[in-house]
């Protein structure tokens, strides 16, 4: 009997060494991690498919049962949303292109041109990057509606064109406008990836006789697509997702060029209360457009996010 107990406080002893602390230490961290993000993300999808009633009744992580399970929230949320998506993708899409391309020319001009006043324009671009969207809305409001009142006068053009409205025309002064600001913050991202790059490919295209512009085409625009996915990827986040300017420039959620963020906040709201169900599923499906640009960029993401960091 003594022998055997022995022999088990031997195996347990081996046991005990062969198991690795601080990897169990390291385990417990992921799996606690992982309930911190993917709870609240469980909570929401359970709402979004419960009714009104169900909400009220259950626990918001315990899954719809019987009669309080629907997919009619997202069917409701969806037709609620349709237009806005429209009018936030039309929004969003120029403005991001325009806003990275913009930004990388203006970075390689910063970075790999040699010109006199460069520290004094490279100091604004830094000052631009701290102008608060407040300090802006009223003069950003005078000048697109009274001074320069630009969506007046291409709406006759847009309700022209087959696959437009003339609400879409309100649209031009956002889509110049998120350009415009998002500018310095993203000239300073590609600045900083162009700092990185070996001078010595510019250097033998010069002496090849290659001018700026080509040097840019040929050399570091190939260079740039991971940095191209990064600055995409988080301009195109704030600009689907900004509500200041929007508010200021649309007026209201009922204008028909009204994008996403402002439509969203009266979603599932009445005189009776809210319904969290049909909200909850109105913010997922605001959400999508930004997650498939995250999924779809995202090899190109880390490969940019790794090559700044290095």
């Amino acid at each position: 009997m003594s022998r055997s107990t022995s022999d088990t406080n031997v195996d347990v002893a081996s046991l005990v060494e062969d198991v690795d602390l601080r990897r169990v230490g390291q385990y417990t961290l992921v799996v606690l991690f992982l309930g911190f993000f993917l709870v609240p993300l469980e909570t929401g999808i359970m709402t979004a498919l419960k009714t009104n009633g169900s909400v009220a009744r259950s626990l918001p992580f315990a899954p719809p049962v019987g009669e309080g399970f629907t997919f009619g929230n997202i069917q409701y949320a969806f037709n609620q949303l349709s237009n806005s998506f429209v009018n936030s993708l039309l929004m969003a899409v120029p403005a991001t292109i325009l806003n990275v391309l913009l930004a990388s020319m203006a970075a390689y001009g910063l970075t790999m041109v040699n010109w006199r006043g460069q520290v004094v324009v490279l100091s604004l671009f830094l000052v631009g990057v701290f102008v608060p969207y407040q300090a802006v809305l009223v003069p950003l409001a005078r000048f697109w509606n009274n001074l320069f009142p630009l969506a007046r006068m291409l709406a006759p053009m847009f309700g022209a064109m087959p696959l437009f409205q003339r609400h879409h025309s309100e649209l031009i002064p956002l889509i110049i406008t998120h350009a415009a600001y998002g500018i310095p913050i993203c000239t300073v991202l590609f600045r900083s990836y162009y700092m990185s790059l070996p001078n010595s490919l510019v250097e033998a295209a010069k002496i090849d006789g290659a001018s700026i512009t080509k040097i840019y085409r040929r050399i570091v625009l190939p260079l740039s697509k991971p940095m191209f996915a990064v600055v995409f990827i988080y301009q195109f986040t704030q600009i689907y997702n900004e509500f200041l300017f929007s508010f200021t420039l649309i007026t209201g959620a009922n204008h028909p060029a009204a994008p996403v963020t402002l439509i969203l906040p009266a979603i599932g709201a009445s005189t009776s209360g809210i319904d969290f169900g049909i909200r909850m599923s109105a913010a997922f499906l605001a959400a999508l457009p930004t997650i498939i640009i995250y999924v779809a960029f995202a090899e190109q993401f880390a490969e940019g996010l790794r090559t700044e960091s290095g």
